[in-house]
């Protein structure tokens, strides 16, 4: 617990308004979009980088942990406090400070909303590409911290792709600017990629200069349906094979199909066993329409039995819809679930969607499947009801299955939800001692006292890679947001 006298302190930085200790405060600052739950001591609502680094001043001073928060939507348990001690809560951030069309670039603050941030650039012509399926409230600096994705990354790249520099506040409270207006830059080591992914683990980002690109002026979708999964797998090696970069090459197994259809009832086959959602923009016409037409005459090939063209952006936006409703629409199916989020190469999609098929019937529970096939990022969702006896077990096991095949086949344990509490017990498996005990020896190098978003990331060293895996469960309540 914080002393009367270090809450006055921290109340003298930033304003009493913007320290929030009340229980209903704190029970807002305990999750995120996982199931823990675990409150700070105070949460904090700085405006700017000078008030953030007087905050990490005197938390270092006093040795009180600090958890960096944006909007919440994480998926992995990586800003929960799990220690307590202080939530520093960036959202009062939020100003786009420029965009310069000269040298195609935005300078942001780390609370801006991706989608506000995207449909401002848009209105003035230009392209930010990274569009997680949290964008409507998930904030840009929490996309830097777990270097989100989303459907685009495939043809454009992550959030990595686009950062040209930023400001970072150290646990010290030493601001360091790194980078600029700058689309080269090899002066010294890449910094900023070292805090990209970082989880919070090694600095607060405060300031943003992300890379933007021409907006480009057509789009063409289209939806393959596919009698089999595996021959829906084979159909997107098949479009990479063939020498065509999509922007989009989305992947739904039957049961996401079926729990999406009666959710949004937009006329989608639930007898298929899955579905394959293509997209292609650019600034011809023709050429974008040539693309598309490629790509269906590959999965015509490669065994789709009906392939729909949007008309219009209707129905594009129709598509999408359906695309972005799969998380909530789970909730109609089981009361919870936990939402995963691996990657294998894309020759080896085929055999990890087996292979969860497998684990979904060794264990008893429904896993349906979506996700970025062309990139090999998939996200199965093991649905449940932690009401039930023994159920939150099978979960349990049901996931480390899951993370062990991915790593087996090639693959890793996250492709942009990040570590965070949920996956840290696991990382030695994905990357090797060696390169674990290289990033202990960053994170000690960067915050010393080891302060900076405390219990997250680093195995804990203790029993199976199991034993601390979902030990809040008991806590849930309801449906988490993916």
């Amino acid at each position: 617990m914080l002393t009367d006298s270090q809450l006055s302190q921290i109340r003298a930085i930033v304003g009493a308004e913007n320290v929030h200790g009340g229980p209903a405060e704190l029970i807002a600052y305990s999750y995120d979009g996982t199931f823990e739950q675990h409150p700070p001591d105070v949460a904090v609502t700085p405006a700017s980088t000078e008030e953030v680094a007087a905050v990490m001043r005197f938390a270092y001073q006093e040795e009180i942990p600090v958890v960096t928060r944006g909007a919440g939507t994480n998926l992995s348990g990586g800003t929960i406090p799990l220690t307590g001690g202080i939530v520093l809560a960036l959202t009062r951030m939020n100003r786009i400070i420029e965009i310069d069309h000269v040298n195609t670039c935005a300078v942001v603050e780390a609370g801006v909303v991706n989608g506000e941030f995207q449909a401002r650039v848009e209105s003035e012509g230009l392209f930010y590409p990274p569009d997680p399926s949290s964008l409507a409230q998930s904030t840009l600096g929490g996309n830097v911290a777990c270097c989100a994705g989303g459907p685009r990354c495939l043809k454009y790249g992550v959030t990595k792709d686009y950062v040209l520099g930023m400001t970072v506040v150290l646990s010290s409270g030493e601001v360091l600017e790194w980078g600029g207006k700058l689309f080269k830059n090899v002066t010294g080591y890449n910094l900023a990629q070292l805090f990209i992914g970082s989880e919070g683990t090694l600095g607060v980002v405060t300031r943003i200069i992300l890379r933007l690109l021409p907006l480009p002026r057509v789009r063409n979708t289209a939806v393959a349906f596919f009698p089999r999964l595996d021959d829906a797998a084979a159909a997107v090696v098949g479009v990479m094979g063939a020498g065509i970069l999509p922007a989009t090459l989305e992947i739904m197994d039957q049961a996401t199909i079926n729990v999406v259809e009666q959710y949004v009832r937009i006329g989608l086959p639930t007898d298929v066993e899955a579905l394959l959602l293509l997209e292609q923009d650019g600034n011809d016409q023709d050429a974008v329409d040539r693309e598309v037409a490629r790509m269906v005459e590959v999965c015509r090939k490669h065994g789709a039995s009906d392939v729909r063209m949007a008309k219009d952006a209707a129905e594009r936006n129709e598509l999408w819809r359906a695309r972005r409703s799969i998380s909530g629409a789970l909730g109609r199916y089981r009361p919870s679930k936990l939402g995963e989020d691996i990657v294998v190469p894309r020759g080896q999609i085929p055999a990890v969607v087996r292979r969860i098929r497998e684990i979904g019937q060794e264990f008893g529970l429904a896993i349906p499947v979506f996700g970025h096939a062309g990139d090999g990022n998939l996200h199965p969702n093991i649905l449940f009801d932690f009401r039930v006896p023994g159920e939150l077990e099978r979960v349990q096991g049901a996931a480390a299955a899951i993370f062990r095949a991915a790593i087996a086949l090639g693959g890793t344990l996250t492709g942009e939800h990040g570590v965070g509490s949920l996956k840290k017990e696991f990382l030695e498996e994905a990357v090797g001692p060696l390169a674990v005990q290289i990033m202990r020896d960053i994170k000690a190098a960067l915050d010393p006292k080891g302060l900076l978003n405390q219990g997250k990331m680093f195995p804990s060293g203790s029993g199976p890679a199991m034993e601390d895996f979902l030990t809040a469960l008991p806590t849930l309540q309801g449906i988490t947001p993916g």
